[in-house]
């Protein structure tokens, strides 16, 4: 199990029906450490027999867990959230050790994490419904009430391997269904250490289970008969797909896409106060979020002071292993992921773009195999820019010059995601301009990051997200029960009706 050393490598296991067991595919995966590219574990590519002994497990956990009354089942939700408490460190480390991150980034990823268990204890307020005596007409009442469905599946992505899976499960359970949690085979580790959390819990039996896998694992779970509905988060292109083939089946789909958001910032803005909020959103996670800020729009007089202030914040800031005390940018996850990058810096390069900072050279030392991406800013970055439109994923920032806020807002609502826009003014005026025309789902003003807190909904629009209902909050409390309307009319032992009068 991942509480032993990781300098052992082992496999990892699926968690079904309470029980750790292997899968049935021999196909593992390496899963490398992406600062020293030292293989941490293996993960097996579950296939369709380990969906099925999954799904069936939850299945046939469902009629007992729902007759569970909400406020027992809290009280698994205050035990695990305990457990995470006690162990946020130990799964801080795991996090930058398998993805990369800074320890002070994963630090805030389990934060937000538990923050969303804490949300999910209140599930006896979050599925109240409501009804109205006489609601229908004289002696006949009318109520909503909130129902679980069954089964439900996430699939999750590598950027916030303990997160976002905390966006889905907890309240999914937590209303009275069972679930299936398939973490990114790129970052399977913590998952692996929450699951052990979970089993200390004592969760009845295949209520929560863990499959691994790649993509033949998720589309068993998108085309499953039995499963209810999905929860995604990962590129937009794959979250089309999932949608399509999801919904295809007849499934309730929540797919959160790619982003490419964008900072406003007005002539008056205060970069003495603001300018390590700025700096954070574009360059932590080395900007693997959707919440990362790829765009910087300076209006009129703030283009030379946000570009000299930007450029010289992150030329400054140190480079190496996410573990090490100091470092502010660790690697990004895969190999792959920094040819990526680096080929999208060259692209933009070669269509015009100026490279105030270029990190498509950065190397550290200590750590030679470390899949390492240095800060980078390119100017004059323009709408016909591929480096413009596309989400990079990387610690790279595009500016882009503007003449005034409207034409700013223009921009920003031709984008085809639609995820956040954050703008930094002294002007009342100014942001209530932006928050009332930008079409994006999460607005931040003098707030670089716009993540809402765990009861808030993590809005999205565009290409930025497909269905209807987000994660967390009471978006997705609704996303995974039922309404169910209620009309009641009662007579009296004589047979007439029951009035207002004498009941």
């Amino acid at each position: 199990m991942v509480s032993q050393s990781l300098s052992q490598v082992y496999p990892l296991q699926n968690y079904i029906d309470g029980c750790w067991m292997s899968a049935e595919s021999a196909e593992l995966l390496d899963v490398r450490n992406p600062a020293t590219d030292e293989v941490l574990a293996r993960v097996p590519l579950s296939g369709q027999v380990d969906v099925d002994v999954a799904v069936d497990a939850a299945a046939k956990a469902f009629p007992a867990w729902r007759a569970t009354p909400p406020q027992e089942r809290a009280r698994y939700f205050f035990k695990l959230r305990q457990l995470l408490e006690e162990h946020r460190e130990e799964l801080a480390r795991l996090i930058t050790t398998e993805m990369g991150k800074t320890l002070d980034d994963a630090r805030g990823e389990v934060q937000r994490g538990i923050e969303n268990v804490e949300t999910a204890c209140g599930i006896p307020s979050l599925m109240m419904g409501y009804g109205l005596e006489d609601g229908a007409a004289q002696g006949i009442d009318e109520e909503v009430i909130y129902q679980p469905l069954g089964v439900f599946a996430a699939i999750t992505p590598f950027n916030f391997p303990f997160m976002i899976a905390c966006w889905f499960w907890p309240y999914a359970v937590a209303c009275g269904n069972t679930f299936i949690v398939k973490p990114s085979e790129q970052v399977p580790i913590v998952q692996q250490r929450v699951f052990e959390l979970i089993e200390q819990v004592g969760f009845p039996h295949g209520v929560i289970n863990l499959v691994n896998g790649g993509k033949e694992t998720a589309d068993a779970l998108l085309d499953h008969p039995m499963i209810k509905g999905i929860s995604f988060v990962g590129s937009t292109r794959t979250a089309e797909y999932v949608y399509a083939r999801a919904a295809a089946s007849g499934k309730r789909v929540q797919a959160s896409g790619g982003a490419k958001n964008a900072i406003v910032v007005m002539p008056d803005a205060d970069l003495d106060v603001y300018l390590s909020t700025i700096m954070n959103s574009c360059f932590g996670s080395a900007g693997q979020r959707c919440l990362a800020n790829s765009l910087i729009m300076p209006v009129a007089g703030a283009h030379d002071m946000t570009r000299s202030r930007l450029t010289e914040a992150a030329a400054r800031l140190r480079i190496g292993h996410g573990l090490q005390p100091g470092v502010e940018l660790g690697p990004v996850v895969s190999a792959a992921a920094r040819e990526r990058i680096v080929a999208a810096i060259t692209h933009g390069v070669e269509e015009g773009a100026e490279a105030v900072l270029d990190g498509r050279t950065a190397r550290v030392p200590e750590y030679p195999q470390g899949y390492f991406v240095g800060p980078t800013i390119l100017d004059h970055v323009h709408p016909k820019m591929r480096v413009y439109n596309e989400e990079i994923f990387g610690p790279v920032v595009g500016m882009t010059p503007v003449h005034t806020l409207d034409e700013a807002i223009t921009l920003l609502n031709a984008n085809a995601y639609g995820n956040a826009a954050s703008i930094f003014t002294r002007s009342g005026f100014a942001a209530r301009e932006f928050r009332y025309r930008v079409e994006t789902g999460n607005i931040g003003i003098n707030v670089g990051v716009a993540a809402p807190v765990a009861y808030f909904p993590f809005s999205g629009a565009k290409r930025s997200f497909f269905g209807t209902l987000h994660p967390q909050g009471r978006d997705v409390v609704r996303f995974y029960t039922e309404s169910k309307v209620v009309i009641s009319r009662w007579t009296a032992g004589d047979g007439q009706p029951v009035t207002g009068v004498g009941r």
